[in-house]
């Protein structure tokens, strides 16, 4: 049941109306949200529900038993248990395949002689975003973070709570558990930034499909790519993603907003970004704090280790968004940026910081910005060759016979479509705008109106496939 569908819509308001109107106690909304979130996941593939109700259920039981028991080989036991389950499932129905075909290619160039893998495996919608939102209740608890559950609805409605299920941001429960305890019913504060957002995120969604036909013609092609054609559509995707994940999640927070629940921002203008540091402060908020969190400072942080830790740390986030090895190589090549900004912020200590002056700060924002798009080929392209024939693209000299209007026109097009993408995103960000009826209607029925009249009904975001 994708956002942007007259099905949601329907879903939503039937939804809306029984949670404010219909359920008067807490235990009856409970209900409610793990019933209706199920029925939302149901409607992807229903055979997977199970797994879900099952993942969640295990850890609900884990966790008890965790905060129950005071013997600490006992507790160790029941993490490792936790982590197995979790990480098990998920490497199961995402990596199998995956791992089964590199397994292959090596024994076939190493001259060894083995049938192809045939298996194929459904991936499960949201998969690897519940899952480490349930695993990380069960490390909260193990670390004495958080209390354990008593009542099972409460935990299983934090993890498939509808809005954040298929596509994040990731949320933990000690940020759900809370405001599910509480109940709230949503100030109007809350309701008008709720609809902004939803607004925006409908608005950004159609830019994103807009920007998608460019970014594909690109990396659909197997020929040589000039460098005109290379640039508009690695910015073509570089808005796209941008546009059509941050509209997703723009969507969920506004979406839950309406209900009374605040989930966390998930980005922070990261095209503003001046360094690859600071990219990651502002792209995918929730998994950098997550992988901070549960992987990197486990791992040592900065106490030990701390440039292998980011190495290995991105190299698993990489890991995280598919099972190719672009994605390998995406999380290692970030892993790389971000050991290089450190070993130069210590290097140069005046080229970061408040005070950089104001030309070397635009310097580095472009700086950045270049390497990230460079990313995101490796992060959309189908395969290795496929990325390097961009990358080819990209650096070699323009020819004058790919220099045509169309072309031009294209690109400016494209670029445009980023700026737009930008400000709303910080329209969205402005939360005094709530406070200006005047200016705020205005904008919504404008983004709203634009996502009815241009906009795709039905078109999947990037990050349903994760």
């Amino acid at each position: 049941m994708l956002f942007n569908t007259a099905l949601f819509g329907v879903f939503f308001l039937v939804f809306f109306v029984a949670f404010h109107f219909g359920a008067r106690s807490r235990g009856a909304k409970l209900w409610l949200v793990t019933v209706g979130s199920l029925v939302f996941y149901g409607a992807w593939d229903v055979r997977f529900v199970p797994l879900l109700l099952g993942t969640a259920l295990l850890d609900f039981w884990l966790a008890r038993e965790l905060d129950r028991s005071r013997d600490e080989r006992r507790r160790r036991l029941l993490l490792i248990v936790s982590l197995t389950a979790n990480l098990g499932v998920l490497a199961l129905f995402k990596y199998a395949r995956f791992f089964a075909d590199s397994a292959h290619g090596l024994l076939t160039m190493l001259g060894v002689a083995v049938p192809e893998p045939t298996f194929s495996l459904v991936l499960p919608a949201g998969i690897s975003f519940y899952t480490f939102q349930s695993m990380s209740y069960t490390v909260d608890v193990y670390r004495g973070e958080l209390k354990a559950r008593e009542r099972p609805e409460e935990f299983i409605a934090a993890v498939s709570f509808f809005p954040h299920l298929v596509a994040g941001p990731i949320i933990r429960a000690s940020v759900l558990l809370p405001q599910f305890e509480r109940m709230e019913p949503p100030r109007w504060e809350q309701v008008q930034r709720g609809y902004l957002l939803i607004a925006v995120g409908l608005f950004k969604k159609t830019l994103a499909d807009l920007m998608a036909p460019v970014a594909d013609g690109l990396f659909r092609d197997s020929g040589p790519a000039g460098a005109l054609e290379s640039w508009t559509g690695a910015l073509a995707f570089t808005g796209q993603i941008y546009a059509d994940f941050s509209g997703y999640t723009d969507i969920a927070i506004g979406v839950a907003l309406l209900l009374g629940f605040v989930l966390p921002p998930n980005f922070d203008l990261p095209y503003l970004a001046t360094s690859p540091v600071d990219f990651w402060r502002r792209w995918h908020l929730s998994l950098s704090t997550w992988l901070r969190d549960y992987l990197y400072i486990p791992l040592g942080g900065n106490r030990t280790g701390r440039y292998r830790n980011l190495l290995l740390t991105m190299l698993l986030g990489g890991l995280w968004h598919g099972a190719n090895w672009t994605f390998v190589v995406w999380g290692a090549y970030h892993g790389l940026l971000l050991v290089a900004s450190h070993l130069l912020a210590a290097r140069f200590p005046g080229l970061s910081g408040a005070a950089t002056p104001a030309l070397l700060r635009q310097m580095k924002r472009a700086g950045t910005f270049y390497l990230v798009v460079l990313g995101w080929v490796l992060f959309r392209a189908e395969n290795l060759s496929s990325a390097l024939r961009v990358l080819r693209g990209m650096h070699a000299p323009a020819v004058a016979s790919d220099i045509t209007y169309a072309s031009v026109l294209t690109l400016v097009l494209v670029i445009a479509g980023l700026g737009v993408c930008h400000g709303a995103s910080a329209l969205a960000e402005r939360t005094g705008l709530q406070r200006r009826p005047l200016l705020l209607w205005p904008a919504v029925a404008t983004c709203m109106a634009v996502a009815m009249a241009i906009g795709t009904p039905g078109q999947s975001f990037i990050y349903f496939q994760f």
